[in-house]
């Protein structure tokens, strides 16, 4: 088993956390408790997650358990930007780093349910 943080997809996760972070500081007070903390939640969740999933023996559910709070995370992005309280840049950044886990936890499900595993 790897170092949870030497993981290709927690360094993206961790990266989109960082990101997340100062967008929702910056958002106006209405929007900050709701779509905000929320934001923030699902992005530390999906950290949770990957350490789970590392360190578990049956990955599946955890990794999951990930793609579906990805869906989340990606939702509440577009909701942010279709109010304006994140620019279409913030955004794209957002969600490019949101692809890139997708893809990682896609392959690393595929991987751990092959007979090799």
């Amino acid at each position: 088993m790897a170092l949870t943080t030497a993981l290709p997809i927690y360094k993206v996760t961790y990266d989109l956390l960082t990101a997340v972070t100062p967008l929702t500081a910056n958002m106006p007070r209405n929007h900050k408790g709701t779509i905000g903390k929320k934001l923030s939640e699902e992005c530390m969740e999906l950290v949770v997650l990957i350490y789970r999933a590392n360190s578990a023996r049956d990955k599946a559910p955890h990794l999951q358990m990930l793609l579906e709070r990805m869906q989340v995370v990606e939702l509440l992005l577009r909701l942010s930007r279709d109010l304006r309280l994140i620019s279409t840049g913030q955004y794209a950044g957002a969600i490019s780093l949101t692809d890139t886990i997708g893809k990682q936890a896609n392959g690393w499900r595929k991987h751990s349910a092959s007979p090799a595993a």
